[in-house]
């Protein structure tokens, strides 16, 4: 494909997607006025065409685009009930149809909306497949067939009622569509489980309510957060003041085993200072009655501050 043709592409998801993404009136106004393209004859498409084939002509190309946008919405709005908004589906149909209309042999006694369908049907097909599920799932042609199909053949079956299809529905359409038995059970199972929601999805259109508004918030209130900062902040206040009690060899090893997110060993210290690891325990337990009895004096019962 051309460089051309990969900026017309980038352009068009651009001015579609962005402005307009979150509004129901700026997307109809948008699909109404690809509805009132005017159509093309044949020669005329066959001259536009021509035109962009051995000319390079942008202005060609882009006529012959607008003048089947129609075309696109059209098919579009069979794929409306995967979960997908019809706007993203009629903006994939376009890049489809932009595929089309550059790989369109004028030349060849085919009308090219007879053409371009089958690329745009692939653009929205691939679409809707990856962004049916976060989770990646094989998209090999049997795969893409099921998909497409499978509730189609099942409603044909008539056993709606049930909640999955008996073993003979199953190996029925199997038969149908000429792929394995076990794929149609686990496209079965995936399509029962639809599509993913976005949490910030409307329940309906009537409601200002979102899906995220029911999922409980587990963490603590704002009353809790405030008195936890408060206290924490008392907490490293009085141990400050505890440690400011202890020479400077207590200080170091309580800081060492008790304040460091790597502690050091007790042998590890005794290496730094020159001593036994027995005698490090000896300053710590020294250390640590100090503080307690620091704390005390002040604040009266410790275990109020840990």
């Amino acid at each position: 494909m051309c460089v051309f043709i990969i900026i017309y592409i980038l352009i068009f998801h651009i001015s579609v997607r962005h402005p307009n993404q979150h509004s129901k009136l700026a997307d109809t106004e948008f699909i109404h006025r690809l509805m009132q393209e005017p159509l093309l004859d044949k020669e005329k498409e066959i001259e536009l065409a021509t035109a962009w084939r051995d000319g390079k002509d942008e202005k060609a190309l882009h006529t012959l685009i607008q003048s089947f946008s129609r075309l696109v919405v059209s098919i579009a709005v069979r794929f409306r009930f995967y979960g997908i908004p019809l706007i993203d589906l009629i903006q994939e149909g376009n890049v489809g149809l932009i595929i089309a209309a550059d790989k369109f042999d004028p030349s060849r006694d085919v009308r090219f909306s007879s053409y371009a369908k089958w690329w745009i049907k692939a653009s929205i097909q691939d679409y809707i497949l990856k962004n049916w599920s976060i989770v990646r799932n094989s998209a090999t042609t049997a795969q893409k067939q099921l998909f497409f199909n499978l509730k189609r053949l099942q409603s044909n079956l008539a056993n709606m009622a049930n909640e999955h299809l008996e073993q003979s529905e199953l190996e029925s359409i199997a038969q149908t569509l000429n792929v394995a038995l076990r794929d149609v059970v686990e496209m079965e199972k995936r399509l029962s489980m639809g599509n993913d929601l976005s949490l910030s999805a409307p329940i309906n259109d009537s409601l200002n309510i979102e899906w995220q508004d029911f999922i409980p918030d587990e963490s603590p209130s704002p009353e809790i957060l405030a008195t936890q900062a408060h206290d924490d902040t008392w907490r490293k206040y009085w141990l400050g003041f505890a440690i400011d009690t202890l020479n400077e060899r207590e200080a170091f090893v309580i800081e060492s085993r008790r304040l460091s997110e790597n502690p050091k060993t007790l042998e590890q210290i005794g290496v730094e200072l020159g001593v036994s690891k027995e005698r490090v325990r000896q300053i710590e337990g020294r250390a640590l009655r100090k503080m307690r009895q620091a704390l005390i004096h002040y604040i009266g019962d410790v275990k109020e501050l840990f």
